[in-house]
């Protein structure tokens, strides 16, 4: 996996909280693995088409999730309903738009898919039993996972 693939990702993960939520983000420490597997409460894939052809998971917490709603609409919410999976859902697909953008400059022509939103903790989810980046990501409303399965075309 090439560096512009985490770098490209990141930073339109920086660029969208900052803007949309006025929250920093911190990236951990990058580890691969294989077989994809979700703890967490509100998953996100994203496709990528084009020059890079493969996948980008997003999994938030439950409570990270509810937060980021009610800075983004103002509204607390109780639960993961239609409205919060639509809400995460555009924030995944801005930051994917925002990170294809950025592979432009590495000379990667790409597009990405809608959204796909599984609600719910899941013992697995398989990628082609392909390898995966993850980048794990913190602010100060809770910790979240970009996976990135991104083999070049």
């Amino acid at each position: 996996m090439k560096a512009e693939y985490v770098n490209s990702f990141f930073a339109a993960t920086q660029d969208v909280f900052r803007l949309m939520l006025d929250l920093e983000v911190k990236r951990g420490d990058l580890k691969v693995i294989e077989g994809l597997t979700s703890s967490k409460d509100a998953n996100i894939i994203l496709g990528v088409t084009g020059d890079l052809k493969g996948t980008v998971f997003f999994s938030f917490p439950k409570d990270m999730t509810l937060k980021m709603v009610n800075i983004m609409a103002g509204m607390e919410m109780d639960e993961i309903d239609v409205f919060v999976s639509s809400a995460l859902g555009e924030v995944a697909n801005i930051i994917g738009g925002n990170a294809i953008t950025n592979l432009t400059n590495y000379n990667y022509i790409c597009d990405i898919t809608p959204p796909q939103i599984i609600v719910g903790q899941h013992k697995s989810i398989s990628m082609a039993n392909e390898k995966a980046l993850v980048i794990p990501m913190e602010t100060e409303i809770g910790e979240f996972d970009i996976a990135i399965f991104l083999p070049e075309n």
